[in-house]
């Protein structure tokens, strides 16, 4: 008699892609929050500073390349 083992791969493979969603899932959110808690640090700097609109839209722009600079570090 031979010593066979059968594997169900693809049970394997959907549970391990489910971790890998929840896992994304998890970063979406948690990035998401870092946003939002920087837009406010932005938004009181900009009353604090009483900012004009020009410097305003320019601090904006500072932080959008912020975070493409960021984004081209993480690819």
């Amino acid at each position: 008699m031979r010593n066979t083992e059968t594997c169900n791969f693809s049970t394997e493979a959907e549970a391990l892609a489910g971790l890998l969603n929840i896992a994304r899932h998890d970063e979406r959110k948690n990035r998401a929050q870092a946003v939002s808690e920087r837009l406010v640090e932005l938004a009181l700097h900009i009353h604090q500073q009483e900012l004009s609109g020009i410097e305003a839209a320019d601090l904006i722009r500072r932080e959008a390349e912020r975070y493409e600079n960021e984004s081209r570090e993480l690819h």
